[in-house]
């Protein structure tokens, strides 16, 4: 039976343990406390073994930055917002990107908020509530726009954000892209040594920066070999995957259907092959497809896709750190980085 509870003995206040702060992870290291500071900062002049030591010893003792005290003390909130469409290929590119730009803010005073928005939302609603609310320190975006209005709002507005992709503004931002005019002309090609004859491309939405460059570099690759080419307006590489299946499927039932696809995503690639092999043909015999992918999987999918591959991981890293060195002012020399990919991967 439990005591009265006037009876409950109470524990006198200072029994409480205490909670771990710099000076305890100093004492407990034999470090300063400036060092402690600035090792979990990831500051440039502080060795990798020290900054390993000084996590380490963090995390042990259960040290948490004081949210509250670090925002009043630095006017910083130690978050990353990541803001993005839920139109995304989540189940391979986004899901990709999140986990390398969580990876490369591990052991930071940062942590990541991923923030999505949806079709029928204004792209600048969550951008406009983080700048002017305050809620984060930078922001990470992608799927940009020649002209973007969300690039040109954060940069009025002096506020850091860093871009996975380009735009055609002029304005000089961090952005991490992947080459996509030369997925285009590498796909155009590699359909061409297959010896396809009719080419068709299923191309991201038209008013993102990164299909005008797959769609230019697929156009003017096939004019270069003289190969027909079309490029679908029935469906995008962002749609799902039932969309796109209905929507090749009803090209192969057309006259002349195509016999060399490329598609510029994970999910439009299975589509395109579910689609034609519905019809009777057969993949590697009767048509090729190449594929983007971020995350190993077409392989286990269809041994014949050729495959064009994307570092989505080294986009976030790169991307991560870029933006952590702008809020935190510090020199960065790489600014700007552009993955140009190079080969096709055979299938079979």
């Amino acid at each position: 039976m439990l005591p009265p509870a006037d009876r409950v003995p109470h524990l006198p206040p200072d029994s409480e343990p205490e909670r771990p702060t710099l000076k305890t992870i100093a004492a407990a290291t034999g470090l300063a406390v400036a060092t402690v500071s600035r090792a979990l900062k990831d500051a440039p002049d502080i060795g990798e073994e020290t900054k390993r030591r000084v996590r380490e010893t963090a995390a042990r003792l259960g040290y948490r930055p004081n949210r509250a005290g670090v925002r009043l003390r630095t006017g910083k909130t130690n978050v990353i917002a990541l803001v993005l469409s839920t139109e995304s290929d989540i189940m391979n590119h986004t899901s990709r990107l999140i986990y390398s730009i969580a990876a490369a803010l591990r052991g930071t005073a940062y942590h990541l908020v991923v923030m999505p928005f949806f079709p029928d939302q204004d792209p600048m609603e969550p951008i406009r509530y983080i700048v002017e609310t305050g809620s984060a320190d930078g922001i990470i975006l992608n799927q940009t726009k020649a002209d973007d209005p969300r690039l040109r709002y954060m940069q009025d507005h002096g506020f850091p954000f860093a871009a996975h992709g380009r735009s055609a503004m002029g304005i000089d931002h961090l952005y991490y892209d992947f080459d996509n005019e030369a997925f285009g002309r590498l796909g155009a090609r590699a359909l061409a040594e297959r010896g396809r004859k009719r080419l068709y491309l299923v191309a991201p939405p038209r008013s993102h920066m990164y299909a005008s460059h797959m769609i230019h570099g697929f156009t003017d690759e096939a004019l270069r070999l003289g190969l027909p080419f079309e490029v679908t307006d029935r469906v995008t590489s962002d749609a799902g995957g039932d969309a796109i299946e209905a929507a090749v499927a009803a090209r192969f039932a057309e006259p002349d259907p195509p016999d060399g696809l490329l598609l510029g995503s994970t999910t439009a690639g299975m589509a395109a092959i579910a689609a034609a092999e519905r019809s009777g043909r057969v993949l590697g015999r009767d048509f090729d497809v190449v594929a983007k992918e971020a995350v190993p999987m077409l392989r286990r999918f269809r041994q014949d896709i050729l495959i064009i591959r994307e570092d989505v991981g080294r986009a976030g890293e790169f991307l991560a750190r870029a933006l952590v060195a702008r809020i935190d002012k510090r020199d960065w020399t790489e600014r700007q980085g552009l993955e140009v990919p190079v080969t096709v991967e055979p299938g079979g």
